[in-house]
């Protein structure tokens, strides 16, 4: 592991790829960075970061470049988020993020790896490490939605029909309460608060979350098999987050079989408001 400084949203773009992943018969274009050793048969595993809503990949700049001189690291931005496809006519919903993840992750020829998961995207990564648990070696689960710990009200509010005809003033507003008040940090990097923003700020992206919004789907992580998931687990949890109370991490942990990490003076932004310190702990559990 090697220290980060962390770059801003546009070299982050800069660095992406992408390809087509399928969605209920639907292609749709997904952005992902995929960056590490060149020779795929040398590192130790590959990382696979997923991030929640409002996010996209640029979430996880505090940690995952961190990882890079050892393991293949890839962080996809989610159908409908980031960099990828936020047009129309296709779901968003998690289960429809893991067929994308698990369509992306063939595609790079990913046959094993460990998920290190946020929000909705953890959800997504649950769903695949139960119906797949042979393909997840290791699990960093942080604040990540499970059983029936979601939907938030902040998010509900935007898949109400206003946010799609809110006017732009309004909308940043209601993004920096999302980003800036919602980071731990007094006075929060104004890097991450723009580069979390900018992907909204594009046409349509009003509309874009809006459809992200509406399709969270508690169902999606009742209906999760917990038992079937094989996955050395760890719980790294901000303790003071009450969007996912370290509660749910505990019960996760408790299912799974696994380790909790209370991480304080973190809210739900965990990676980025506490960075060095995940980090660290999650070096010392690859480390086994």
């Amino acid at each position: 592991m090697r220290d980060v400084d962390p770059m801003d949203h546009e070299q982050w773009s800069e660095e992406q790829d992408e390809t087509t992943v399928t969605v209920d018969g639907h292609s749709v274009r997904m952005a992902y960075r995929d960056a590490g050793p060149t020779e795929r048969d040398e590192p130790r595993d590959t990382l696979v970061f997923v991030h929640g809503i409002p996010t996209w990949g640029y979430l996880w700049r505090r940690v995952a470049p961190a990882f890079e001189d050892e393991f293949r690291v890839v962080v996809p931005d989610m159908v409908g988020y980031g960099n990828s496809s936020a047009r129309e006519g296709f779901d968003r919903s998690i289960r429809a993020q893991e067929q994308a993840l698990e369509d992306l992750l063939d595609d790079l020829g990913v046959d094993s790896f460990t998920f290190v998961g946020h929000d909705i995207g953890g959800g997504a990564a649950l769903r695949l490490a139960a119906n797949q648990p042979e393909r997840v070696d290791r699990f960093v689960a942080s604040n990540l939605v499970c059983y029936d710990s979601w939907p938030v009200e902040f998010v509900v509010d935007f898949g109400l029909p206003d946010t799609a005809e809110m006017d732009r003033e309004e909308f940043e507003g209601q993004l920096d309460f999302a980003f800036a008040d919602g980071a731990a940090a007094d006075e929060p990097d104004p890097d991450f608060v723009e580069g979390m923003k900018a992907p909204w700020l594009r046409e349509d992206g009003r509309r874009a979350i809006s459809r992200a919004a509406v399709s969270t789907n508690t169902n999606h992580t009742m209906e999760i098999d917990y038992d079937a998931i094989e996955a050395d687990l760890l719980c790294l949890w901000a303790e003071d987050d009450v969007m996912q109370p370290v509660e749910y991490g505990e019960r996760l942990a408790e299912d799974v079989g696994g380790e909790v990490v209370r991480l304080s003076g973190a809210f739900h932004w965990v990676p980025e408001d506490v960075g060095a310190e995940y980090r660290e702990a999650m070096a010392s559990f690859l480390d086994g």
